[in-house]
Protein backbone atom coordinates (compact mmCIF):
# COMPACT_ATOMS: atom_id res chain seq x y z
CA UNK A 1 0.00 0.00 0.00
CA UNK A 2 1.46 3.59 -0.94
CA UNK A 3 1.69 6.39 1.62
CA UNK A 4 -1.29 7.71 -0.76
CA UNK A 5 -3.53 4.96 -0.30
CA UNK A 6 -3.24 4.32 3.35
CA UNK A 7 -3.93 7.87 3.33
CA UNK A 8 -7.15 7.76 1.70
CA UNK A 9 -8.61 4.57 3.39
CA UNK A 10 -7.87 5.79 6.56
CA UNK A 11 -9.41 9.11 5.80
CA UNK A 12 -12.11 6.99 4.87
CA UNK A 13 -12.69 4.62 7.96
CA UNK A 14 -12.68 7.72 10.09
CA UNK A 15 -15.26 8.42 12.70
CA UNK A 16 -17.29 11.33 11.63
CA UNK A 17 -18.74 13.88 14.27
CA UNK A 18 -22.46 14.14 14.23
CA UNK A 19 -23.75 17.34 14.32
CA UNK A 20 -27.32 18.41 15.10
CA UNK A 21 -29.95 21.01 13.77
CA UNK A 22 -30.46 19.66 9.85
CA UNK A 23 -26.93 20.42 9.00
CA UNK A 24 -23.94 18.40 8.00
CA UNK A 25 -20.86 19.19 9.93
CA UNK A 26 -18.52 16.54 8.40
CA UNK A 27 -17.77 16.02 4.98
CA UNK A 28 -15.62 13.80 2.69
CA UNK A 29 -16.38 13.21 -0.99
CA UNK A 30 -13.48 10.65 -2.79
CA UNK A 31 -13.66 10.30 -6.78
CA UNK A 32 -14.00 6.50 -8.15
CA UNK A 33 -14.90 7.08 -11.81
CA UNK A 34 -13.81 9.98 -13.58
CA UNK A 35 -11.24 10.21 -17.37
CA UNK A 36 -8.86 11.84 -15.72
CA UNK A 37 -6.24 9.74 -13.09
CA UNK A 38 -2.83 9.63 -11.74
CA UNK A 39 -0.26 6.81 -10.25
CA UNK A 40 -3.83 4.79 -9.00
CA UNK A 41 -7.11 3.39 -10.55
CA UNK A 42 -8.54 3.64 -14.34
CA UNK A 43 -10.09 6.57 -16.12
CA UNK A 44 -12.99 6.23 -18.07
CA UNK A 45 -15.81 8.89 -19.60
CA UNK A 46 -17.91 8.28 -16.42
CA UNK A 47 -18.41 9.53 -12.98
CA UNK A 48 -18.50 8.07 -9.44
CA UNK A 49 -18.00 9.74 -5.81
CA UNK A 50 -18.13 8.00 -2.32
CA UNK A 51 -19.78 10.99 -0.29
CA UNK A 52 -19.47 10.58 3.59
CA UNK A 53 -21.57 13.17 5.12
CA UNK A 54 -21.91 12.92 9.22
CA UNK A 55 -21.07 9.07 8.71
CA UNK A 56 -23.74 8.86 6.44
CA UNK A 57 -21.98 6.40 3.09
CA UNK A 58 -23.62 7.42 0.02
CA UNK A 59 -22.07 6.26 -3.55
CA UNK A 60 -22.98 8.95 -6.35
CA UNK A 61 -23.24 7.18 -9.61
CA UNK A 62 -21.86 3.91 -10.60
CA UNK A 63 -19.20 4.72 -13.49
CA UNK A 64 -18.83 3.70 -17.42
CA UNK A 65 -18.04 0.32 -17.28
CA UNK A 66 -19.56 -2.23 -15.42
CA UNK A 67 -16.17 -3.55 -12.71
CA UNK A 68 -14.25 0.32 -13.01
CA UNK A 69 -15.52 1.66 -9.62
CA UNK A 70 -15.05 -1.72 -7.97
CA UNK A 71 -11.47 -1.82 -9.54
CA UNK A 72 -10.77 1.87 -8.26
CA UNK A 73 -12.44 1.11 -4.85
CA UNK A 74 -9.60 -1.98 -4.18
CA UNK A 75 -6.77 -0.50 -5.83
CA UNK A 76 -7.83 2.73 -3.44
CA UNK A 77 -8.67 0.37 -0.46
CA UNK A 78 -12.17 1.74 -0.28
CA UNK A 79 -14.75 -0.61 1.38
CA UNK A 80 -17.95 0.21 -0.64
CA UNK A 81 -19.93 -3.05 1.70
CA UNK A 82 -20.64 -0.43 4.22
CA UNK A 83 -22.82 2.30 1.98
CA UNK A 84 -26.53 1.17 1.35
CA UNK A 85 -27.34 4.03 -0.50
CA UNK A 86 -26.80 4.61 -4.14
CA UNK A 87 -27.58 7.92 -5.98
CA UNK A 88 -28.06 8.20 -10.12
CA UNK A 89 -27.98 10.95 -11.06
CA UNK A 90 -29.14 10.19 -14.54
CA UNK A 91 -29.66 7.16 -17.04
CA UNK A 92 -27.03 7.53 -19.06
CA UNK A 93 -24.52 4.49 -19.11
CA UNK A 94 -21.43 6.36 -17.91
CA UNK A 95 -23.08 6.60 -14.85
CA UNK A 96 -25.11 3.78 -14.52
CA UNK A 97 -23.10 0.53 -15.60
CA UNK A 98 -21.84 -0.19 -12.34
CA UNK A 99 -25.10 -0.49 -10.35
CA UNK A 100 -25.52 -4.31 -10.84
CA UNK A 101 -22.12 -5.59 -10.70
CA UNK A 102 -21.59 -3.71 -7.53
CA UNK A 103 -24.50 -4.38 -5.67
CA UNK A 104 -23.76 -8.14 -6.35
CA UNK A 105 -20.31 -7.92 -5.29
CA UNK A 106 -20.85 -5.99 -1.97
CA UNK A 107 -24.22 -7.96 -0.87
CA UNK A 108 -21.66 -11.07 -0.43
CA UNK A 109 -20.32 -9.39 2.84
CA UNK A 110 -23.40 -7.27 3.37
CA UNK A 111 -27.02 -7.83 2.30
CA UNK A 112 -27.64 -4.32 3.11
CA UNK A 113 -24.78 -3.09 0.52
CA UNK A 114 -26.20 -0.54 -2.33
CA UNK A 115 -29.14 -2.07 -1.49
CA UNK A 116 -31.18 1.41 -2.01
CA UNK A 117 -31.17 3.56 -5.31
CA UNK A 118 -32.24 6.57 -5.26
CA UNK A 119 -33.41 8.14 -8.62
CA UNK A 120 -35.23 10.85 -10.39
CA UNK A 121 -38.39 10.37 -11.78
CA UNK A 122 -38.34 9.78 -15.17
CA UNK A 123 -35.12 7.52 -15.52
CA UNK A 124 -36.94 4.74 -16.39
CA UNK A 125 -38.62 5.86 -19.64
CA UNK A 126 -38.03 4.97 -23.05
CA UNK A 127 -35.17 5.93 -25.75
CA UNK A 128 -34.57 5.74 -28.75
CA UNK A 129 -31.33 6.60 -30.52
CA UNK A 130 -33.78 6.76 -33.76
CA UNK A 131 -34.32 2.75 -34.80
CA UNK A 132 -36.58 0.51 -32.99
CA UNK A 133 -33.84 -0.80 -30.53
CA UNK A 134 -34.28 0.66 -26.85
CA UNK A 135 -31.41 3.10 -25.77
CA UNK A 136 -32.46 3.48 -22.18
CA UNK A 137 -30.11 0.65 -20.27
CA UNK A 138 -31.38 1.47 -17.04
CA UNK A 139 -34.91 -0.97 -18.29
CA UNK A 140 -33.13 -3.74 -18.11
CA UNK A 141 -30.88 -3.01 -15.40
CA UNK A 142 -34.13 -2.48 -12.89
CA UNK A 143 -34.94 -6.06 -13.19
CA UNK A 144 -30.97 -7.04 -12.45
CA UNK A 145 -30.75 -4.72 -9.57
CA UNK A 146 -34.16 -5.95 -8.46
CA UNK A 147 -33.22 -9.48 -8.83
CA UNK A 148 -29.83 -9.17 -6.77
CA UNK A 149 -32.18 -7.83 -3.84
CA UNK A 150 -32.20 -3.76 -4.88
CA UNK A 151 -34.76 -1.34 -4.30
CA UNK A 152 -35.35 1.78 -6.37
CA UNK A 153 -36.78 4.97 -4.81
CA UNK A 154 -37.98 7.64 -7.17
CA UNK A 155 -37.97 10.99 -6.73
CA UNK A 156 -40.25 13.57 -8.35
CA UNK A 157 -39.36 16.71 -6.12
CA UNK A 158 -36.39 17.73 -3.66
CA UNK A 159 -36.30 15.94 -0.06
CA UNK A 160 -34.11 15.34 2.74
CA UNK A 161 -32.82 12.03 3.14
CA UNK A 162 -30.64 12.48 5.89
CA UNK A 163 -30.08 15.51 7.97
CA UNK A 164 -28.80 18.12 6.07
CA UNK A 165 -28.34 15.65 3.17
CA UNK A 166 -30.86 16.77 0.18
CA UNK A 167 -31.87 15.33 -3.52
CA UNK A 168 -32.72 18.06 -5.89
CA UNK A 169 -34.99 15.46 -7.68
CA UNK A 170 -35.98 16.66 -11.23
CA UNK A 171 -34.82 20.32 -11.63
CA UNK A 172 -37.09 23.13 -13.28
CA UNK A 173 -35.50 24.40 -16.25
CA UNK A 174 -35.74 27.75 -15.56
CA UNK A 175 -32.71 28.81 -17.71
CA UNK A 176 -31.85 28.26 -21.09
CA UNK A 177 -28.73 25.69 -20.60
CA UNK A 178 -28.69 22.94 -23.19
CA UNK A 179 -26.07 20.95 -21.26
CA UNK A 180 -26.56 17.74 -23.42
CA UNK A 181 -26.13 16.01 -26.59
CA UNK A 182 -28.79 16.06 -28.98
CA UNK A 183 -29.79 12.81 -31.30
CA UNK A 184 -31.36 10.45 -28.51
CA UNK A 185 -35.40 11.03 -28.40
CA UNK A 186 -37.96 9.96 -25.75
CA UNK A 187 -40.67 7.80 -26.60
CA UNK A 188 -44.37 9.22 -25.59
CA UNK A 189 -47.63 7.30 -25.25
CA UNK A 190 -48.69 6.40 -28.90
CA UNK A 191 -45.38 6.38 -30.68
CA UNK A 192 -44.77 10.02 -30.36
CA UNK A 193 -41.32 11.52 -29.77
CA UNK A 194 -39.64 14.40 -28.35
CA UNK A 195 -35.92 15.24 -27.71
CA UNK A 196 -34.83 13.89 -24.48
CA UNK A 197 -33.51 16.37 -21.92
CA UNK A 198 -33.04 14.23 -19.26
CA UNK A 199 -35.75 15.44 -17.25
CA UNK A 200 -34.53 12.89 -14.44
CA UNK A 201 -31.14 14.34 -14.17
CA UNK A 202 -30.85 15.22 -9.96
CA UNK A 203 -27.70 16.25 -7.89
CA UNK A 204 -27.09 15.86 -4.28
CA UNK A 205 -26.82 18.68 -1.83
CA UNK A 206 -25.22 19.12 1.71
CA UNK A 207 -26.16 21.77 3.56
CA UNK A 208 -23.30 22.75 5.89
CA UNK A 209 -22.34 26.34 8.00
CA UNK A 210 -20.26 27.25 5.14
CA UNK A 211 -22.51 27.27 3.03
CA UNK A 212 -24.24 24.45 0.17
CA UNK A 213 -22.20 22.00 -1.65
CA UNK A 214 -23.43 20.47 -4.46
CA UNK A 215 -22.73 17.15 -6.65
CA UNK A 216 -23.55 16.50 -9.90
CA UNK A 217 -23.18 13.68 -11.98
CA UNK A 218 -23.18 15.67 -15.64
CA UNK A 219 -25.51 18.39 -14.62
CA UNK A 220 -27.90 18.16 -17.65
CA UNK A 221 -30.32 20.06 -16.59
CA UNK A 222 -27.58 22.75 -16.47
CA UNK A 223 -25.20 23.85 -13.72
CA UNK A 224 -27.00 27.14 -13.21
CA UNK A 225 -30.23 25.64 -12.89
CA UNK A 226 -29.25 23.28 -10.26
CA UNK A 227 -27.41 25.65 -7.79
CA UNK A 228 -30.40 28.07 -8.23
CA UNK A 229 -32.54 25.19 -8.30
CA UNK A 230 -30.82 24.11 -4.84
CA UNK A 231 -30.96 27.62 -3.02
CA UNK A 232 -34.30 27.57 -3.20
CA UNK A 233 -35.40 24.17 -1.74
CA UNK A 234 -32.43 23.58 0.69
CA UNK A 235 -31.93 26.97 1.86
CA UNK A 236 -30.73 30.58 0.58
CA UNK A 237 -27.20 30.25 1.80
CA UNK A 238 -24.29 30.66 -0.80
CA UNK A 239 -23.22 28.00 -2.53
CA UNK A 240 -19.47 26.74 -0.88
CA UNK A 241 -18.73 24.28 -3.12
CA UNK A 242 -19.69 22.88 -6.88
CA UNK A 243 -18.40 19.14 -7.32
CA UNK A 244 -18.44 16.20 -10.11
CA UNK A 245 -19.46 16.74 -13.96
CA UNK A 246 -21.28 20.11 -15.30
CA UNK A 247 -21.50 19.34 -18.94
CA UNK A 248 -19.55 22.33 -20.03
CA UNK A 249 -16.88 20.68 -22.36
CA UNK A 250 -18.36 21.88 -25.10
CA UNK A 251 -19.50 25.33 -23.97
CA UNK A 252 -18.65 28.59 -25.67
CA UNK A 253 -17.05 31.24 -24.38
CA UNK A 254 -20.01 32.91 -23.99
CA UNK A 255 -21.60 30.70 -21.87
CA UNK A 256 -18.93 30.22 -19.82
CA UNK A 257 -19.02 34.05 -19.09
CA UNK A 258 -22.08 33.90 -18.51
CA UNK A 259 -21.86 30.54 -16.15
CA UNK A 260 -19.42 32.49 -14.00
CA UNK A 261 -21.35 35.36 -13.34
CA UNK A 262 -23.42 33.23 -12.00
CA UNK A 263 -20.81 31.03 -9.98
CA UNK A 264 -19.93 34.29 -8.81
CA UNK A 265 -23.05 35.95 -7.59
CA UNK A 266 -23.97 32.20 -5.48
CA UNK A 267 -20.65 32.50 -3.85
CA UNK A 268 -18.31 29.73 -5.09
CA UNK A 269 -15.61 29.06 -3.25
CA UNK A 270 -14.57 25.82 -4.12
CA UNK A 271 -15.04 23.80 -7.56
CA UNK A 272 -14.21 20.70 -8.75
CA UNK A 273 -15.06 19.87 -12.43
CA UNK A 274 -14.55 16.31 -13.25
CA UNK A 275 -15.67 13.88 -15.95
CA UNK A 276 -17.45 16.17 -18.81
CA UNK A 277 -16.91 19.42 -17.12
CA UNK A 278 -13.99 19.68 -19.75
CA UNK A 279 -10.53 20.70 -18.79
CA UNK A 280 -10.11 24.01 -20.56
CA UNK A 281 -13.98 25.04 -18.84
CA UNK A 282 -13.04 24.63 -15.63
CA UNK A 283 -9.54 26.91 -16.19
CA UNK A 284 -11.73 29.25 -17.59
CA UNK A 285 -14.33 28.87 -14.99
CA UNK A 286 -11.28 29.54 -12.80
CA UNK A 287 -10.50 32.68 -14.39
CA UNK A 288 -13.62 33.93 -14.35
CA UNK A 289 -14.91 33.34 -11.35
CA UNK A 290 -11.78 35.10 -9.51
CA UNK A 291 -10.52 31.19 -8.32
CA UNK A 292 -7.30 29.63 -7.79
CA UNK A 293 -5.38 26.69 -8.09
CA UNK A 294 -6.03 25.73 -4.24
CA UNK A 295 -10.19 26.15 -5.12
CA UNK A 296 -10.49 25.35 -8.55
CA UNK A 297 -9.13 22.09 -10.59
CA UNK A 298 -10.33 19.43 -12.47
CA UNK A 299 -11.13 15.91 -10.82
CA UNK A 300 -8.77 12.72 -10.80
CA UNK A 301 -9.70 9.45 -9.40
CA UNK A 302 -8.87 9.47 -6.11
CA UNK A 303 -8.84 13.04 -5.51
CA UNK A 304 -12.09 14.79 -3.85
CA UNK A 305 -12.69 17.39 -1.39
CA UNK A 306 -13.24 17.80 2.67
CA UNK A 307 -15.31 20.38 4.29
CA UNK A 308 -12.92 20.88 6.92
CA UNK A 309 -9.71 20.78 4.17
CA UNK A 310 -11.27 21.89 0.60
CA UNK A 311 -10.16 20.69 -2.30
CA UNK A 312 -7.79 17.85 -3.10
CA UNK A 313 -7.84 17.34 -6.74
CA UNK A 314 -5.13 14.25 -6.78
CA UNK A 315 -1.65 15.30 -7.69
CA UNK A 316 -1.89 14.55 -11.21
CA UNK A 317 -4.60 17.71 -11.59
CA UNK A 318 -2.96 20.09 -8.65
Amino acid sequence: MTRRSAAVALWLLAPAACFGGGKVGALEVRILSTMLTGDQGYGEWGFAALVVADGHRILFDTGAHPDTVLRNARELHVDLSNVPDVILSHHHLDHTAGLVTLRREYAKANPAALAKAHVGEGIFASRTDGGAREANAMIGFKGEYQGAGGEFIEYGKAREIYPGVWLTGPVPRKYPEKNWNPGRMLRLAGGQTIEDNLPEDQSLVIDTDKGLVVISGCGHAGIVNTLEYARAKVRQAPVYAALGGFHLYQANDETLAWTAAKLKEFGVQDFLGAHCTGIEAVYRLRQLVGLDRKTAAVGAVGGGFTLAQGLDPGSIAR
